[in-house]
C-alpha cells in the first residue's frame, strides 16, 4: 500500500469527528471542563481570555443545551457539568440545573470573557477558582489542545502549540496534492476507508432536526414549505439544498445533536457530507463509492484549508464546497479532470464571501456554497472549467495556493476590520 495513504488516514480522523455546538466557544467549554476537573469543588469565579478570531465566531452561536449564546455560557456549563473525556461532544450530559448556576454566575460578574492579542487563530486561556485553589488552563492551536495546566501557579502539564494535532500544521510535512488525495479515495481498499460513512447519518440527523423545528433563520425550512406550496419544485438541486442548509440551521440554532465536523467546523463537515450523500442516493452508488466520494470531499477540503489559518475572514465553506464538487463529479462518472474542473468553478464562484463570526447566516452562506458545488459540478460533467481568471490559475494546485495567499496575506486587514465592527 502507497505509504502515504496512512497519513492521509491519519489526517482525516484526526479532523474529521462528531462535535456538538459550533467548535469555538465549545472550545471555551472544554478547556472549562478540563480546569473543572482540576479543583476539588465546584468553580465559583472564571474568567476567559480569547483570541480575536475565536472570540468572533462566539459571538453570535447559540450553545447546545443552554438556549443562550456567547462564551461566558459555554465556560460556566463547561466548568459546571462538562465533561472533557468527550473533547467536542463536552456539553452533551449538561442539565438544566447546571444552566441555572452558570447564567447566576454570568449574573453576579463571576464569569468574565475578555479578547487577548496572540498569534494563534484558536486559543483560550481559562482561570478558575473555587474559592480554595485556583487553576490555569491554555488552549491553543486546536479546539481541544491543551498545552499548559496550571494549580496554584504550578505547571502539572506543559507542551507547545505546535505540537502534532495542531489545526494549522495538519498537512506540514506531508506528501500530498489533490491528485494523490483522489487517487487514494478511488484506489485505498474499501475497509480502510469505511470509517467515514459514519458522517452520512450524523449530519442527515441534524438536517432533520432543522427541517422538523424552527432554528435560527430557519433556511431550509422556508425551502420545504414552498417546495409544498410548489413554488419551487421538488427535485434533486433543492432537496440537497434543502437538507443541507437545515442541518447548518440546526447546529447553529443550539440543537442538542452534533455534527460531524471537518477542520474543526460542523458546517463545514456538513457541507462535505451532505452535497455527497444525496448524489451517492440520486445515482444509486455504492456503499463503498459513497465513502470513496466522502473521502475526496472531507479531506481535500482539509487539504485546501491548509494553505491558509483555520480561523480567518475567509468563509471556509467555499473551499470545502470546492471538494465536495469534487466528489459529486466522481459519483456521476466523471474522471480526476473533470473533478478538477468542478475545484476551479467553485473557487471562481463564491471565493469573495466572508466569515463574519458563527450565527444563524451561516446556514445562507452553507446554501450559497453548496448551490456553487452543483453548478461548478454540472459544468464540470460538460468539461467546462474557469482557468486562468482572477485568482483561479491553469492548474488546480496553484488555483489552492493562490487562495491560501489570498487568505493569508489579503485579508488580514479584512479581519480585523470585521472584528471591530463587530465588537463596536
Amino acid at each position: 500500500m502507497n505509504p502515504n495513504w496512512c497519513a492521509y488516514k491519519k489526517i482525516i480522523q484526526s479532523m474529521v469527528k462528531p462535535a456538538l455546538g459550533c467548535t469555538e466557544p465549545i472550545a471555551a467549554a472544554y478547556a472549562s471542563a478540563v480546569g473543572a476537573e482540576l479543583l476539588s469543588s465546584p468553580a465559583t469565579e472564571i474568567k476567559i481570555y480569547v483570541s480575536d478570531n475565536l472570540y468572533k465566531n462566539a459571538m453570535g452561536v447559540f450553545v447546545p443545551g443552554t438556549g443562550k449564546m456567547g462564551l461566558a455560557i459555554a465556560a460556566g456549563a463547561g466548568a459546571l457539568a462538562g465533561k472533557a473525556a468527550k473533547g467536542l461532544e463536552v456539553l452533551a450530559d449538561i442539565s438544566q440545573d447546571a444552566v441555572t448556576k452558570a447564567q447566576a454566575l454570568i449574573d453576579t460578574n463571576k464569569i468574565q470573557v475578555q479578547r487577548k492579542n496572540v498569534d494563534d487563530f484558536i486559543y483560550c486561556l481559562v482561570e478558575m477558582t473555587d474559592g480554595k485553589d485556583k487553576v490555569e488552563v491554555e488552549l491553543s492551536g486546536g479546539h481541544t489542545q491543551i498545552i499548559r495546566k496550571t494549580v496554584n501557579g504550578k505547571d502539572i502539564f506543559k507542551q507547545t502549540s505546535s505540537c502534532e494535532g495542531a489545526t494549522d500544521q495538519v498537512c506540514e510535512g506531508i506528501d500530498i496534492s489533490f491528485k494523490q488525495i483522489y487517487d487514494y479515495a478511488t484506489q485505498v481498499p474499501f475497509d480502510e476507508i469505511k470509517f467515514i460513512l459514519a458522517a452520512c447519518p450524523i449530519n442527515y440527523d441534524l438536517a432533520i432536526e432543522g427541517l422538523s423545528n424552527t432554528y435560527g433563520l430557519a433556511i431550509g425550512k422556508t425551502m420545504q414549505h414552498y417546495i409544498k406550496e410548489g413554488l419551487l419544485s421538488d427535485d434533486f438541486i433543492n432537496n440537497l439544498v434543502m437538507y443541507t442548509a437545515s442541518a447548518s440551521d440546526a447546529r447553529m440554532g443550539g440543537a442538542t445533536l452534533p455534527a460531524m465536523s471537518n477542520y474543526g467546523s460542523g458546517n463545514q463537515g456538513i457541507t462535505a457530507t451532505l452535497p455527497v450523500f444525496f448524489t451517492a442516493r440520486h445515482f444509486k452508488s455504492s456503499e463503498e463509492q459513497l465513502a470513496r466520494a466522502l473521502i475526496i470531499s472531507h479531506l481535500g477540503a482539509i487539504y485546501i484549508k491548509s494553505y491558509y489559518p483555520p480561523l480567518s475572514a475567509f468563509c471556509g465553506n467555499t473551499a470545502t464546497g470546492a471538494a465536495a464538487a469534487a466528489a459529486m463529479v466522481y459519483l456521476a462518472g466523471g474522471d480526476f479532470q473533470q473533478s478538477s474542473y468542478a475545484v476551479q468553478n467553485v473557487l471562481s464562484d463564491c471565493t469573495g464571501m466572508i466569515c463574519d463570526g458563527a450565527k444563524a447566516t451561516c446556514a445562507m452562506k452553507v446554501r450559497t456554497a453548496t448551490q456553487a458545488a452543483i453548478n461548478a459540478f454540472f459544468m464540470a460533467l460538460q468539461y467546462h472549467e474557469a482557468h486562468h481568471l482572477g485568482i483561479v490559475a491553469d492548474d488546480i494546485e496553484t488555483s489552492i495556493r493562490n487562495l491560501g495567499r489570498l487568505v493569508t496575506q489579503g485579508m488580514q486587514s479584512t479581519d480585523h476590520t470585521i472584528i471591530d465592527i463587530m465588537s463596536a
